[in-house]
């Protein structure tokens, strides 16, 4: 019998490189999205009878139960993401990202696997040490005190699974172009230099493709992995903005100029451990060149300013 896997928020960034790999692997996959984002993302999967849509909001909690019916495992990717999209929207990023987890955690029974993105950002500031799992939480932003309280929420009340995860990079069928290693590549084709403040601040990376490995992963190795929070990454994707700027100028010949006038109103800064995920025998395979590599082949077709980016006001 195929196993069953619902993931809200599907039609996202993270969704739409994680379904393909899904299918191949042969799952049932039902996609729970509210579309605040381009729908044609999902036109290609229909291809597949293992395949199947419902608009939903996970605010919502008597269509989420719906929804959740008869599922194996749940990813839980449905949130309002990034601080910039959070500051913009805070009513309905409290709404979704912690209603929608308070909303999941009422619906879903002990018996089926919760897998929870949560987010790195939830250390906050971290200066002298190397987090790890342990390292007590110190979210600065909206967005991560969001993830925070629905990391605590999940874990707390049901069969769940957190990673935490650093920011995604590379290409996905739902392009995000406001990641910053793919603001600092566009800079450098379209002004031939990459302006930096705040240059030394430590940044983990997780290309999106293994973002969905790591997905599938903890599905197939669920109960070893239940009820346990992972950092997911590697330690050679822990990056200062300076050393990305640094693969992006090799590849583009780009000058990179740093400047103290500007102070990143984002003050995360950490060095994360990501050995305890290691140990359950997960390791992403691709590095931040290409993912690199992969934006600079996108960009000829793609509007920067059109749709590609999360930071917007959301009137739907």
């Amino acid at each position: 019998m195929k196993q069953k896997v619902l993931i809200t928020g599907g039609a996202g960034y993270v969704g739409t490189s994680l379904i393909p790999q899904l299918l191949k692997k042969s799952y049932e996959v039902t996609v729970f999205d509210r579309l605040l984002w381009d729908s044609d993302v999902l036109i290609p999967f229909f291809e597949s009878k293992n395949f199947h849509f419902i608009k939903g909001d996970v605010r919502n909690k008597a269509a989420l139960a719906k929804a959740v019916k008869g599922q194996d495992a749940i990813v839980h990717l449905a949130a309002i993401v990034g601080f910039p999209a959070c500051d913009m929207n805070p009513k309905l990023a409290d709404e979704t990202n912690i209603g929608g987890a308070k909303n999941l955690a009422a619906v879903t029974s002990k018996n089926q696997h919760i897998i929870f993105a949560s987010s790195l950002s939830n250390y906050g500031r971290v200066i002298d040490e190397i987090c790890t799992e342990e390292t007590p939480l110190g979210p600065i932003t909206r967005y991560s005190r969001n993830k925070t309280k629905a990391e605590l929420i999940l874990m707390d009340k049901t069969t769940c699974t957190a990673l935490r995860p650093g920011t995604a990079f590379g290409a996905s069928p739902r392009l995000r172009l406001d990641l910053l290693p793919h603001q600092l590549t566009i800079s450098a084709l379209k002004d031939k230099k990459m302006m930096l403040y705040e240059a030394n601040a430590i940044r983990p990376f997780i290309h999106v493709r293994d973002f969905g490995r790591a997905i599938i992963h903890t599905v197939e190795h669920g109960g070893k992995m239940k009820n346990e929070v992972y950092n997911l990454g590697a330690d050679s994707l822990n990056y200062t903005k300076k050393q990305i700027a640094e693969i992006i100028a090799k590849e583009t010949k780009a000058k990179i100029k740093e400047s103290d006038g500007w102070e990143d109103p984002d003050k995360r800064t950490y060095n994360v451990s990501f050995k305890k995920l290691a140990a359950t025998g997960f390791k992403p395979t691709i590095d931040m060149k290409e993912g690199i590599q992969e934006i600079i082949r996108i960009l000829p077709i793609t509007d920067p300013k059109h749709k590609y980016s999360n930071a917007v006001k959301i009137t739907k």
